[in-house]
Parts: structure tokens; sequence; C-alpha cells
């Protein structure tokens, strides 16, 4: 079932507005019909609203609501991931599947040892390209929210923001014993908001490590094996999947 994000203002009762590029999408692409039931998401309350298209205009699509489904798909915690801005496309393909996996908020940052370096202007349109790629992930994966793609961040910014979460991690490969890890994994709680810091091509620099032990981060360890910095992030949230899902 192809599932769509609008505005909370465009959910009126019974009768729900689809408008925007899906418009064109639903009507020329997958070639809808009136009376297919599609998935619509607000993007704020975490509910599923099943509906049914009852109008195709020129620039909206029109359906009536059948039924809410409020079966949780979200994490029942926040995760932030804080990536450290890594070469090439690679943050293209961390969003999408950070977004797949359940992340809440991704931060891009830009740590000591990322070779990337923009101004703001090409850091804003490398942003919205992010938060696209975003939007689509949710929407393949029948996300409940579209997950925020932050505006990128120094790392004196990432780390004050991060101070405002309940736990900070950082994985770090000179962190050992799996079983503190392990440990300290499975003592996140529903409710919480948590942070990751991953590092780019080369690490985290010990002065950041530095930083972010000043407000109170718990180095762990990945394993034996050293991750790429687009492998790392993932393998995180694909632990607390494990976790966190009965």
């Amino acid at each position: 079932m192809y599932q769509f994000f609008v505005k909370p203002e465009n959910i009126i009762g019974n009768r729900i507005i689809i408008d925007g590029s899906d418009v064109n999408h639903i009507k020329n692409v997958l070639r809808m019909r009136i009376g297919e039931e599609i998935a619509v998401s607000n993007g704020l309350d975490g509910k599923e609203y099943r509906c049914g298209i009852t109008r195709l205009g020129d620039d909206i699509v029109e359906c009536e609501l059948r039924f809410v489904k409020e079966d949780a798909v979200e994490l029942p915690i926040k995760i932030y991931l804080f990536q450290g801005f890594p070469k090439g496309d690679k943050n293209e393909m961390i969003i999408q599947k950070a977004v797949e996996l359940g992340v809440f908020e991704i931060i891009p940052v830009f740590m000591k040892r990322s070779i990337v370096k923009l101004d703001a202007k090409k850091a804003a349109s490398r942003v919205a390209r992010y938060q696209t790629i975003a939007e689509a992930a949710a929407k393949q994966s029948k996300r409940a929210i579209i997950p925020k793609v932050h505006e990128c961040m120094t790392m004196k910014e990432a780390v004050k923001y991060a101070a405002e979460m309940d736990m900070v991690f950082v994985p770090y490969e000179l962190a050992e014993d799996m079983s503190h890890t392990r440990a300290v994994m499975e003592s996140i709680n529903p409710g919480k908001t948590v942070a990751f810091f991953i590092g780019p091509e080369g690490g985290i620099d010990t002065e950041e490590i530095k930083m972010l032990e000043e407000i109170g981060a718990t180095e762990i360890t990945l394993g034996r094996r050293i991750l790429r910095t687009e492998t790392a992030g993932l393998t995180v949230l694909s632990w607390l999947v494990y976790l966190l899902e009965q």
C-alpha cells in the first residue's frame, strides 16, 4: 500500500486532502483511481490514516477516512544520529538507511577529520537534498513521521545540542569490552532521547572525544573490526531495533 504525508491541517474530520507533488505522482505515475485505498500520515501524531480516494482534482487529491491505525511503528525512543560529514555521496545512503531503521533526527557534523568543507550556501543545498531523501525513505518504509535532517553543525554546536539528550554514546575504536556496550545499550528505556556520534573517515579526534566526555558521553565498542563511517551508525540502529522492538 502506498503511503503519503500531509500537513495536519489537511486532515479535516473524515476528509483528507493531498496536495503538492504527490498529486502528480498519484495521478500520472501510480495511475491510481477513485476508490483505491492509501495510507496517510501527518508526520506528528504517529498515526496511520487509511483512506479511500474520492476525487482526483487538477491540483489536489481528496480522500475519505476509513479507519485510523494506531499500532506503533516508531521506536519507543528518539534517536539522534550525529554523523561526521563523510566524502562523496555517502551521506545520502546513510540518511536513507537510517530513516528506514527508525532514526528520529539526523545531524550532519563537520568534525576535525572531515575532509569535505562546504560554505553556508552549499551546506544548505545539501541539507535540502538530504531532507528530500529522508521523506522518500519515510514513505517507502511506512514511517509515521518524516525524520528531520538538521542543518550542518560544527562539533562544538553538536556537543551543545547533544547535552540536552538523556543519553549520549560515541562508538570509539579505542573502547573495549563488548559486555559493557551490551549492558549500556540494554539499559536504554522507552521514552528516552538518545544521541550517537559517528566519526567521519579517520574517526573522531581525541579532542572531540574529550568534548563529549565533558557532557557525560559513554564510549562504546562496535566490535573488534573497524567499521566504515557509513556502516557504524547503521550498526547501532540495527542493534536498537533488535533490543527495543518486541
